[in-house]
């Protein structure tokens, strides 16, 4: 059998978990294939979703024009004003329960437009 020497390079690493072989850092930190998000018409959309939830409503907020590390910061400090939870995926913000009216203020401090999406 043998080690594949010479094919990708640090896969495992103790300290950091999984490694990609391409730009040889961990997984959650990779740079060679960070998806690159379509940049959009700059209007944060603020709507919300039950399909697939259980009946229970989730509010997404989707074009926030921050990278993932300042997006999952800022996302927090939303979760934090709704006192709810929530997460991140694929960009798109997702927070439980409808807190549209309170969100909707709250983007806009932030100099973005905002506008109210679906539902």
């Amino acid at each position: 059998m043998g080690m594949n020497k010479g094919k990708g390079g640090l896969v495992f690493s103790t300290d950091q978990g999984r490694m990609c072989p391409g730009c040889r850092e961990p997984v959650d930190a990779c740079i060679c294939t960070a998806p690159q998000r379509p940049a959009g018409d700059g209007i944060v959309r603020v709507s919300r979703e039950t399909k697939g939830r259980k009946g229970k409503g989730v509010t997404l907020v989707t074009g926030i024009p921050l990278d993932d590390k300042a997006l999952k910061a800022y996302a927090k400090q939303l979760k934090a004003k709704c006192g709810t939870g929530g997460t991140v995926k694929d960009g798109v913000v997702e927070i439980q329960g409808d807190q549209r009216d309170i969100l909707v203020p709250l983007l806009e401090q932030k100099g973005w437009t905002v506008k109210r999406a679906g539902g």
